[in-house]
């Protein structure tokens, strides 16, 4: 059985990809009506039901807070090829951000208001 979180951040990433955005792991949260938990295990339990429930949907436009990503990863696999550029992120050997990563996330709060006009 598919938890409710699970539900509610799955139609979450389909808004981020017609949006061609990503979105970190709080916000996800927050708009889905729960906390991230300590260290985002919360949102990467639900990443991991999405992905073996729903393996259509593109999961890799949630990232952690932090915005690092492992170097080489899946997940940078995935960005790269959905058009992302990155950087080496500073201090943090192995570990890479999207670069100019406030442009690339999603505000539903600019969603909302484009819809109210």
């Amino acid at each position: 059985m598919v938890s409710s979180r699970a539900s509610e951040v799955a139609e979450l990433l389909w808004e981020l990809k017609r949006a061609k955005k990503v979105a970190t792991y709080s916000t996800l949260a927050k708009q889905a009506g729960f906390s991230a938990g300590m260290n985002g295990r919360t949102m990467a339990t639900t990443i991991r039901t999405i992905r073996r429930d729903w393996p259509h949907l593109e999961w890799w436009r949630a990232i952690s807070d932090d915005g690092l990503l492992p170097k080489e990863s899946e997940q940078e696999t995935k960005l790269r090829e959905s058009g992302y550029e990155f950087e080496e992120a500073k201090g943090k050997r192995g570990s890479v951000v999207i670069k100019s990563m406030e442009s690339h996330l999603m505000s539903w709060q600019q969603v909302a208001e484009a819809a109210a006009e």
